[in-house]
């Protein structure tokens, strides 16, 4: 075992486009789905809703700290489904929108992931 410190992750915060995520059918309608990708060296981290016929992909990042939006994976939306609910510190945001309805961080906004889905594949923007 090493007695080296473990070295953060380096992070991007945005992807390339055209990546295949999954089929639009394995995300519930409603309902969330996380990602992770590597690219190069770094990761991005990022998440992708289902609601009333539309997608819309958000950067897994909380506005208020900073923090990642699910303490769980991929819950990330209210019971339900009406809402993005950060399970740090009970901010709600708007699904498809991506803006802060309450909590600390109310008025703010989640940072756009651009997401298309064509031919019932969900790929990135």
């Amino acid at each position: 075992m090493s007695d080296e410190a473990p070295t953060e992750r380096k992070r991007v915060w945005k992807t390339p486009p055209n990546v295949a995520l999954c089929a639009e059918a394995d995300i519930a309608e409603p309902g969330a789905r996380g990602f992770v990708l590597q690219i190069g060296e770094a990761f991005f981290h990022g998440f992708v809703v289902r609601k009333d016929g539309a997608v819309a992909g958000w950067v897994d990042r909380c506005p208020h700290a900073g923090f990642p939006i699910a303490m769980e994976i991929d819950r990330y939306l209210t019971p339900d489904g009406a809402l993005i609910l950060c399970g740090w510190h009970g901010a709600v945001f708007e699904p498809l929108t991506g803006e802060c309805k309450g909590g600390p961080c109310a008025g703010g906004r989640l940072t756009p992931w651009p997401v298309t889905t064509s031919g019932g594949v969900i790929r990135t923007a």
